[in-house]
């Protein structure tokens, strides 16, 4: 059996998605588009992945570094002159190879591989996947002969009306003969609408040449769908998320409303986790066993262990340690760690800290580069005053503290092993284990004040003072 290599044509604009960014590189849950392409092509089992792409799209190269090979075209001469572009990059041509379009998410290494199937099991030169759809305005024609071999694909512009009527159409992904399509390829000219060197030609020319081209109708047209605007991609998007919603809940999640839970494509969740509406989980974000999660819960490039709730809370780069509790309405921002059982509660922001186990932030605080060890409790309207406008400091707060509420603590300062803290205290030094820490005026009492104060408001009132 032959060796199995894919070309990934990715130089296109991409103009009608009206963007300054390559079109490959929009994003579906999550993913650029053309990672879904190549994630195909190598479960489909090419060992050899060539990124046709242009000089400006180094982001192409960072995205994938060297698991896959590059070439350039830098003119934008049509797709058989992609194919071309990719030829110095082909190890060798005594293989089959795949040619398939950079925008196209949905394909699937199961699909291609049935593509694959049917060209050896054939024995022929080029196989081409086609797909039956009700508008295929827009779309080359498949032009099948009496054995239903493919004689000809003829692009929209060059098509006369009676094959514009012609619902099956070509959906650019094809499995050639390496070597014969090359060869093919050096004969193509640029003889129609658009001036093109158009890969469909090479059909023709090996059909004139006496070999078998064959096609592969998909199962359903949506697993073909190529982005070329904003509407085809939220398309896709839809029928992603449904597919990775089905796949988390057939795996064990619960999910009580599919319809507004958005789950990105790289995500993990454990099985008897529950999510509520209006949950988001985005970039690579791990859920864990038997986890809460929402409602109104948005959660991006974190971790969340088992068994932890998360409640009208957003998570950015942060991890949730087992049985750890979060919201309502908490923000736990980059580099936020919780322990074991500890708690982010209502209104609370936290910043490249680490919250110790079983120590708790239960409302209305703000923490911020800060270390806090276990059995913590942070009380009431406490901030950690961690910038001083050149620079942020680093609170530590070690085992069983207890700060009152409305400490202000300003950084740098160490809080020692059970230390408290009064409340209304700005503490601006370090207090030793066990003290407690007061910083805060001595309260004056003025009896009657209330009532003297109202008669000299009368007073300046009926004089005409005040209105």
């Amino acid at each position: 059996m032959k060796e199995l290599a894919a070309i990934i044509l990715a130089a296109g604009k991409g103009t009608r998605m009206k963007s300054e960014r390559p079109k490959v590189l929009h994003k579906v849950c999550g993913r650029p588009l053309v990672a879904y392409v190549v994630e195909a092509a190598k479960a489909a089992g090419a060992a050899e992945v060539i990124l046709v792409i242009n000089r400006e799209m180094e982001e192409v190269r960072s995205l994938f570094g060297d698991t896959v090979k590059y070439a350039y075209q830098d003119e934008q001469l049509g797709t058989g002159h992609a194919v071309l572009a990719a030829r110095p990059a082909l190890t060798n041509e005594d293989r089959d190879v795949l040619v398939l379009c950079g925008d196209t998410p949905l394909l699937s290494g199961k699909l291609l591989g049935e593509l694959i199937e049917e060209h050896r099991r054939t024995g022929s030169a080029a196989t081409v996947l086609t797909a039956e759809i009700d508008d295929p305005e827009g779309y080359g024609r498949i032009l099948r002969g009496e054995s239903g071999e493919v004689q000809a694909i003829v692009e929209e512009k060059d098509a006369p009306p009676e094959v514009k009527a012609i619902r099956e159409v070509n959906t650019g992904s094809y499995c050639f003969d390496a070597a014969l399509l090359f060869a093919a390829l050096d004969e193509v000219g640029r003889d129609n609408a658009q001036g093109e060197y158009y890969l469909t030609d090479v059909l023709a020319i090996l059909r004139c040449q006496g070999r078998r081209v064959a096609a592969l109708k998909a199962p359903d047209p949506a697993l073909t769908l190529g982005i070329n605007n904003r509407l085809q991609l939220a398309q896709a998007e839809a029928l992603l998320r449904e597919e990775i919603r089905r796949r988390h809940m057939l795996a064990g999640v619960t999910i009580l409303d599919p319809a507004s839970t958005f789950i990105d494509a790289e995500v993990s969740i454990g099985p008897d986790t529950v999510i509520y509406p209006f949950t988001i989980i985005e970039g690579r974000s791990s859920i864990g066993r038997a986890c809460y999660l929402g409602p109104g819960v948005h959660i991006r490039d974190s971790r969340v262990d088992d068994g932890a709730h998360v409640h009208q809370a957003v998570l950015v780069e942060a991890v949730v340690g087992p049985g750890a509790s979060v919201g309502p309405f908490a923000y736990l921002r980059p580099g936020t760690v919780l322990a074991e059982g500890a708690k982010a509660g209502t209104f609370v922001e936290i910043k490249k800290s680490h919250i110790g186990r079983g120590s708790k932030v239960p409302h209305l605080s703000y923490v911020g580069d800060a270390q806090i060890g276990s059995g913590v409790n942070i009380g009431a309207g406490t901030i950690t005053c961690n910038y001083d406008g050149f620079r942020k400091n680093e609170t530590i707060i070690e085992d069983e503290v207890f700060i009152g509420s409305n400490t202000n603590l300003v950084a740098p300062v160490r809080i020692g092993r059970g230390a408290y803290t009064g409340a209304g205290s700005t503490i601006t030094r370090d207090v030793p284990p066990g003290a407690l820490a007061l910083e805060r005026s001595e309260q004056r009492t003025i009896p009657g004040w209330v009532n003297r104060h109202r008669e000299k408001l009368s007073c300046a009132k009926e004089k005409g003072k005040l209105e």
